[in-house]
Parts: C-alpha cells; sequence; structure tokens
C-alpha cells in the first residue's frame, strides 16, 4: 500500500543535477542491454565533484539521482500527481519480484504515489536514455520531436 503523499518532503527518484538536495540514487549498469540499477545503501549526496566522475557523458547517463521533487515547476506534475510514475507503472513491465534496497522509499513520490509497482520498474529508469526507443520516449513524456538540441530526451 503507497505511503501517504506529504508534498513537504517527497523526493524525485530520478531528478537532475540541478535539483533541490541532490542525492546519488545509485549508479547505472547494463545488464543483457537493458539498463539496471545498483542501489547505493547510504545517503551520498550529488557533489560536483561526484557527478564529474561520469566523466564525457552526462552525469544522468552513469548515476541516477533523487531530489527534492519540484512538484508544480515539472513537466510531469499535473498539480496532484506525477504523471511520469504513473506512465511507468502502466506502460513498463515489473523487472525484479522484491523491492529494492532504496534509501528513499519512505519519501519517495513514486512509492507514495504509486506503491510497490512502481518499485518494481525504478530498477530499469534510466534518467536520461541517449539510445531511448519510441516507446520509452512516450512513457517518459517526450516524443521524437520534443527531443532536445542534443538529441536527447530528458526525464
Amino acid at each position: 500500500m503507497p505511503a501517504p503523499l506529504d508534498e513537504a518532503v517527497l523526493r524525485c527518484p530520478s531528478a537532475q543535477p540541478g535539483m533541490a538536495e541532490p542525492q546519488i540514487l545509485g549508479v547505472m549498469s547494463w545488464e543483457a542491454d537493458e539498463p539496471r540499477l545498483a542501489y547505493l545503501n547510504a545517503h551520498l549526496p550529488a557533489t560536483p565533484e561526484i557527478l564529474g566522475r561520469a566523466g564525457p557523458v552526462a552525469p544522468t547517463e552513469v548515476f541516477r539521482l533523487a531530489a527534492r521533487c519540484e512538484e508544480k515547476r515539472c513537466t510531469h506534475f499535473d498539480g496532484t500527481r506525477c504523471q511520469l510514475a504513473v506512465r511507468i507503472v502502466e506502460r513498463l513491465p515489473a523487472v525484479t519480484d522484491a523491492l529494492p534496497p532504496c534509501v528513499i522509499r519512505r519519501t519517495c513520490r513514486w512509492f507514495a504515489q504509486e506503491g510497490r509497482a512502481a518499485c518494481l520498474r525504478c530498477p530499469q529508469i534510466l534518467t536520461t536514455n541517449v539510445e531511448a526507443d519510441e516507446e520509452l520516449m512516450e512513457v517518459a513524456g517526450v516524443g521524437p520531436a520534443r527531443r532536445g538540441g542534443d538529441g536527447m530526451p530528458a526525464t
């Protein structure tokens, strides 16, 4: 069952580096050509030094970040719910049978809103995916015409 929503403390589990109070949620790896998140077991602030270790690629291609949910400033937020979390649960398959070991679960917007179903899909989410297919772009809420000037969809 989802936790009660407390708008003041909820965190986005697919954040951008410039968001408030960013932390490293995990490091992305690839298993059978599919992205998978290796969750950290402790809170680690997303400092410029750590994000710089991503090298020549965007930090969000290497790390999954969590940060304070921006709510109405976010294109995915409809005033009440994160529609990205809704689309992830509705359109993507579960990739695990057990809840991942997540350090933000009790304050995670996706978990508070969608419950266990969001957690079972969370490990496959890559915030910046330069090789996203059409289905993933639709789940992310972007289309080919809405890609950025660098060709990368953003979630």
